[in-house]
């Protein structure tokens, strides 16, 4: 059995551009704890207050239970 799991990557979150540095260290500090990268999709991703999205990644990990 796998299970699965998906993170929402925002540009604020990163604290600005995304980078590869940023996303690499995000994906490193996932695969510690063992999962396992699946999947990278960019998307809008909704804010918290107001209408509209922002730029941003849904990362899909997995790894076996």
């Amino acid at each position: 059995m796998y299970s699965y799991k998906v993170v929402e990557l925002r540009e604020k979150m990163l604290g600005g551009k995304l980078s590869g540095e940023k996303l690499e260290k995000v994906l490193n500090e996932h695969a510690r704890d063992g999962w396992q990268l699946k999947a990278i999709t960019s998307a809008d991703i909704k804010g918290r207050v107001g209408p509209g999205g922002v730029e941003g990644l849904l990362i899909t990990f997995e790894r076996r239970d």
